[in-house]
């Protein structure tokens, strides 16, 4: 639960981001709290045009509309963010473990979401955690297999499996590709890896921040560079 003065400062930011149009950081700094507890508690509140237009202003001409905008984008991460902190308290297993499996291994970027591995019980679980936890449809995910050169001739076969292994029809499959051993690991590395890789991707901005939201709030730590 807040305590009484954060309940006090909640109210307040509330209000100003309402009726002021105040940014986050713009409300971090008045009350004296982080950025992403001022997220938190805002996280709901939609800027108007005419807000957005008066925030602009604010920043003198110093900058263009379009830096601006990255601005306004900005908080919006910052909200997703936040969004994902609260998530996090809910203390969801398999929330949690899809979480932790994509800070170990999964692709960061600011708006897209990739998974590559070789192992098809782990590719499957970090779907059915999409699936399961964020609501992802078939639609919005795309998979790309990832081939040596022994695969080559058996390629439909190992997209074939991948996509059985994922539940996903072949419209999701991006063009697979055909990685050529060096002559100096052609006898080592041969036959490792039966099916290759598989790269499992959502573009979803929203859902990217969401997710870096939880692992911070679960790792303890604030990473600003995630927002950039």
């Amino acid at each position: 639960m807040l305590s009484s003065v954060k309940t006090v400062e909640r109210e307040r930011a509330r209000k100003l981001r309402r009726e002021e149009g105040c940014s986050v950081k713009e409300l971090a700094a008045l009350l004296g709290v982080s950025r992403s507890s001022v997220s938190l508690w805002v996280r709901d509140i939609e800027l108007t045009e005419e807000q957005r237009e008066c925030l602009r202003r604010r920043m003198g001409g110093r900058i263009d509309g379009s830096r601006a905008n990255a601005v306004i984008a900005r908080e919006r991460r910052t909200a997703a963010q936040a969004a994902g902190r609260a998530r996090a308290e809910r203390g969801e297993l398999l929330h949690a473990a899809g979480c932790m499996l994509f800070w170990a291994e999964g692709s960061r970027s600011r708006n897209r979401i990739e998974f590559v591995n070789s192992d098809p019980a782990m590719v499957r679980f970090f779907l059915r955690f999409l699936r399961s936890c964020y609501e992802v449809t078939d639609s919005r995910v795309t998979v790309t297999c990832n081939l040596f050169a022994d695969h080559e001739a058996r390629q439909r076969e190992v997209e074939d499996f991948w996509l059985s292994t994922l539940a996903l029809p072949r419209t999701q499959l991006r063009k697979s590709t055909i990685n050529r051993y060096s002559k100096y690991s052609q006898k080592k590395r041969r036959n490792k890896l039966p099916y290759g890789t598989c790269r499992v991707a959502v573009c979803d901005t929203a859902l990217v921040q969401n997710l870096y939201g939880v692992i911070q709030e679960y790792g303890g730590f604030e990473r600003e560079e995630w927002l950039m």
